[in-house]
């Protein structure tokens, strides 16, 4: 009687261990990885995402560090299959006075951009789903101002 009780319990216990490890190793990559993970508001030169947005023109105001494509700034997934959609936000930088954008969505905000990757061509568009016009920077490139898209930008990529 003792072994289907330790068969039961072990099995119960590797179900619980793939659940607890499922969502790190998702984490690493995508909408996850621009949701929730540390490097999005960290210093850009001490960020591990490359890709970084600005509230301001000339890489002013608050910022978001990017480090993955990114469909729609306001309907990320993260989780893959989850039903829910999150606006990708700039940081909140300035307790007491914030800066300017802190907390405010991306989307239809951003003035400029900066690339920090030393192989990839960073492209911010226009409309989601990357069309329409779009801002392109190429590696260790950045546009102190968009032209194309100035507070009209819904979408960005890496090609």
């Amino acid at each position: 009687m003792r072994r289907p009780l330790a068969v039961a319990l072990g099995a119960v216990a590797a179900v619980s261990l793939s659940l607890v490890a499922a969502p790190s190793a998702q984490a690493g990559s995508g909408d996850d990885a621009n949701v929730h993970s540390v490097e999005v508001c960290r210093s850009k030169s001490k960020s591990k995402f490359k890709f970084h947005i600005f509230y301001n023109s000339g890489m002013g105001g608050s910022y978001r560090n990017i480090g993955y494509s990114v469909y729609d700034f306001n309907a990320v997934r993260p989780g893959g299959s989850n039903p829910g959609t999150y606006s990708l936000k700039f940081c909140v930088f300035g307790a007491s006075n914030p800066w300017p954008g802190s907390a405010q969505k991306i989307k239809n905000n951003a003035a400029s951009g900066d690339n920090d990757h030393y192989k990839y061509t960073a492209r911010v568009y226009y409309n989601s789903g990357y069309k329409g016009a779009q801002n392109s920077m190429a590696p260790y490139q950045h546009i102190a101002r968009f032209t194309k898209v100035y507070n009209d930008n819904a979408s960005f990529r890496w090609t």
